[in-house]
């Protein structure tokens, strides 16, 4: 089963992609703040990261390029869920170690093959 770390900060956000994913069959773990997921992938080594870019201690563009700088996490795969829509909001997410962008309100189906995608990389 393959593990997903999920790093949001909205409960309701956090409640509906968690419940979404396991019944799809993936372990999911949840980090409530940017400092809680730089700690818990570099202990848990989940096999994917679902990455808010707006969160509190640390933001998300600030996490993905520490993920993507340290030997022990550069591999994981990193998308960025995000409500910033605004032109280069995409790039900026790969230019800090995101390998995939996602819009929210998130579109289930339409994360669940980036994800699927990733996973098979």
């Amino acid at each position: 089963m393959p593990r997903i770390l999920l790093v949001e900060d909205n409960e309701l956000n956090r409640d509906m992609l968690s419940r979404r994913l396991a019944r799809r069959g993936y372990d999911v773990l949840i980090a409530k703040d940017g400092a809680e997921g730089l700690a818990q992938a570099e202990a848990a080594q989940p096999e994917l990261i679902l990455m808010d870019m707006s969160l509190p201690v640390l933001d998300g563009w600030e996490v993905a390029r520490r993920l993507k700088d340290a030997p022990a996490t550069r591999a994981i795969p990193i998308i960025a869920l995000t409500a910033h829509v605004m032109t280069g909001d995409r790039e900026k997410a790969l230019a800090a170690g995101c390998n995939d962008y996602d819009v929210k309100p998130v579109e289930f189906d339409r994360l669940l093959v980036k994800i699927e995608a990733l996973l098979k990389k």
